[in-house]
């Protein structure tokens, strides 16, 4: 009896399997392309916003990239002691990558 336990489980498995591997390829097929995000700058520590989500510090940033979906999206550079460095960029699907060189202006005291 155990055997058909797991017999009718692994029938149970194959066929949801089955129904949902096709609509899971389905979607994947309909994925947009994304652009790449370039960044450099001199204040490595620097934090990297893209569309109000943190990334993490432009000098990770740098060496990682961002893969941006197609749209226009706000990039955003800030440390403390300068005036924020704003962008607002447009990713168009098969384009070439998006090249920013940050260049943050320190706050006169």
């Amino acid at each position: 009896m155990g055997s058909m336990v797991r017999t009718r489980r692994g029938h149970a498995f194959g066929v949801v399997a089955a129904l949902l591997l096709p609509g899971v390829t389905g979607c994947m097929a309909h994925t947009p392309d994304t652009v790449s995000l370039r960044m450099q700058g001199a204040q490595q520590d620097a934090s990297v916003t893209v569309d109000d989500q943190y990334l993490g510090a432009l000098g990770f940033v740098a060496k990682r990239g961002v893969a941006l979906p197609p749209g226009q999206h706000r990039v955003t550079v800030e440390k403390p002691g300068y005036f924020p460095w704003d962008r607002l960029v447009t990713a168009e699907s098969g384009a070439g990558p998006i090249v920013l060189t940050v260049e943050l202006r320190q706050i006169p005291d």
